[in-house]
């Protein structure tokens, strides 16, 4: 019985011991901070478009409406089955208890498009057949994870050459890393999902339908990491 309560009044003491152990760092390091950015051009261009029969002023149906849209997406270039996304329908019945006449419907698009130009044409084409409701949804890139990768990595490089170039000025070298952590990402400008940097380009802003095509630009995607690391200061 004596025996068996010596190995219980002991055993507390043996692993706190342990645990000092593992989470003790007994060594001289150097901290410092790695960022990186890089400006992308997004190549992703969600376009809203939005037909209400409210808003009809030539009383054409709805579904001749969507026809003609989807008559000039095609002769625009756009693919149908993939780039066309219907995203939500609804009918107004508060307007229809008001008026007792009829139910109002309305239809939300999706088109995505890969370059400017392009949606700059279907601003214009569909404004040209009665749908004016048109609006830039979200900007993104096919290639977003990647380009968030390398971005990392060139912040991870970054700190190291930091790191070498503080510790060979006080006649010391770095060794291995012991700590890394990634700082929240910032996103300036055209973050992924934002549309608010738009340009217009093209005296048709100024003269209307008699000058050229616009053009419209955006505002590159800038991603910008920072990376904290500590080395081994030798």
């Amino acid at each position: 019985m004596r025996k068996i309560l010596m190995i219980l009044m002991f055993t507390p003491l043996l692993t706190s011991a342990q645990t000092g152990d593992k989470n003790f760092i007994d060594q001289n390091y150097i901290e410092v901070a790695g960022k990186s950015e890089l400006q992308i051009t997004p190549d992703l261009i969600y376009i809203k478009v939005l037909i209400n029969e409210k808003d009809n002023k030539n009383k054409t149906s709805l579904s001749d409406k969507e026809g003609a849209m989807i008559s000039k997406l095609k002769d625009i270039g756009i693919d149908i089955n993939k780039d066309l996304l219907i995203k939500d329908i609804s009918s107004n019945f508060k307007y229809y208890w008001l008026s007792k006449n009829e139910i109002l419907l309305s239809k939300e698009y999706q088109v995505i498009v890969r370059d400017g130009k392009t949606a700059s044409r279907i601003f214009i084409e569909l404004e040209n057949i009665g749908i004016s409701n048109v609006s830039i949804d979200k900007l993104d890139h096919s290639s977003i994870e990647k380009y968030r990768k390398e971005v990392k990595i060139e912040a991870i490089k970054a700190a190291k050459e930091k790191a070498e170039a503080l510790s060979n000025a006080i006649g010391q070298k770095v060794g291995r890393a012991i700590f890394i952590q990634e700082l929240e990402n910032n996103y300036q400008n055209g973050t992924p999902g934002s549309s608010n940097r738009i340009l217009i380009r093209g005296a048709s802003s100024l003269y209307g339908s008699r000058a050229p095509e616009p053009e419209i630009d955006f505002e590159k995607i800038i991603l910008e990491y920072s990376i904290i690391c500590r080395f081994e200061l030798k």
